[in-house]
């Protein structure tokens, strides 16, 4: 067996551990050790360094060098865009850091990437329906409050005029034209509703009242906490610090405060794990049903 081979064997072996102790550890407390995540990135890069010194292969270090940048990049644009915790984020750049990046259409990596975007979007809607089935009194006493609201009839209104502008220039067009633009008001109208429902599941089950003492590094705070006219926290801080959950709890020993509005992310590094077993299984979904 050729050494690289050993080598990439390795390398998926550790991806797979660090992929099934942080859906254990994500169920569990809702967060990913960074020693987890830490691991990955030093295994990936420390065992590619290492092979590529002592064989002068230097497009082994260079993959896994690329792999932590782009996944990098990306998992910055999503923690920042509040769609992942700092655990998710630092879960895939270890994955690139392990896997490597290559310009080629069988590379795990890429495989990886396309397929946890259809599985990622697959396991919310699954999860985002069971927390609705879960809190079903309160998500249909939340919804039919909304609907009944100035915001949502004015929304309604936005979009039932965006849609028939779209269906009137539809019947004015050809084929090809109005069957894009059908398209897009179908579109239009799941984007909307879609919204709705996700914007209840948060409110009914993401959003919880959380013991100062219960807060750790990186929850992302719902709204502003001050005392004594004195912010210490909020949304802008992109998940709270160790610094300011030690002066929340000295506040609370001074009965300043007791509870914080914390947003609990769902549970996604599950998901990574999904989409990393049929990349290795099955490969690139996209490539596999419509190539």
């Amino acid at each position: 067996m050729q050494p690289m081979i050993i080598i990439d064997a390795v390398l998926i072996s550790i991806a797979l551990a660090i992929l099934l102790i942080g859906t254990f550890t994500d169920f569990k407390t809702r967060e990913v050790p960074d020693w987890v995540n830490y691991s990955g990135i030093a295994a990936g890069l420390g065992i590619r360094l290492l092979y590529s010194a002592s064989t002068f292969e230097w497009n082994y270090i260079i993959a896994g060098v690329l792999g932590f940048a782009v996944f990098l990049g990306i998992a910055l644009a999503m923690f920042y865009l509040g769609q992942w915790g700092g655990g998710d984020s630092k879960m895939l750049m270890g994955l690139g850091a392990l896997l490597g990046i290559e310009l080629r259409p069988d590379n795990l990596l890429i495989a990886f990437f396309v397929n946890m975007l259809i599985i990622g979007a697959l396991y919310g809607i699954a999860w985002s329906i069971y927390l609705a089935a879960k809190h079903r009194k309160r998500f249909v006493l939340f919804v039919s409050r909304a609907v009944k609201g100035k915001e949502y009839k004015k929304a309604k209104k936005i979009l039932f005029a965006a849609v028939a502008l779209l269906l009137l220039i539809s019947v004015m067009s050809d084929f090809y034209i109005a069957a894009a633009l059908i398209a897009a008001a179908f579109a239009l109208f799941f984007v909307f509703y879609a919204f709705v429902f996700l914007t209840a599941v948060e409110k009914i089950s993401l959003v919880k009242l959380l013991p100062v003492e219960r807060l750790t590094e990186g929850d992302w705070i719902v709204k502003d906490v001050v005392v004594d006219k004195k912010r210490i926290c909020g949304p802008k801080d992109l998940g709270i610090s160790r610094h300011q959950i030690k002066k929340l709890l000295r506040l609370k020993q001074n009965g300043k405060i007791r509870k914080v509005l914390v947003k609990e992310g769902m549970p996604f590094v599950p998901s990574f794990l999904i989409a990393f077993a049929i990349s290795l299984v099955w490969g690139n979904l996209v490539l596999l049903f419509f190539v």
